[in-house]
């Protein structure tokens, strides 16, 4: 083979082997954390994602104090 034709070869092997994985971004905020940046974004319809919140909160307070309550009265 010439010189020219070792040298297509040897590029056709070096690129077709695996490539490393890329780097993927890392999220590193949770979902509620995504949902607190854009409910105090002056986004329009942004405050009903920090109602909805508020009001999720309010509902899990309400559960845990009915938990503790029914813990607390059960022998």
């Amino acid at each position: 083979m010439r010189p020219v034709s070792w040298l297509a070869l040897l590029l056709v092997a070096a690129c077709s082997g695996k490539s490393e994985p890329r780097m993927q971004n890392a999220d590193t905020l949770t979902q509620r954390q995504r949902d607190s940046v854009v409910g105090a974004s002056g986004l329009p319809g942004a405050s009903g994602i920090s109602k909805a919140q508020a009001a999720q909160d309010s509902a899990n307070a309400r559960a845990a104090r009915t938990d503790s309550a029914t813990q607390a009265t059960t022998p």
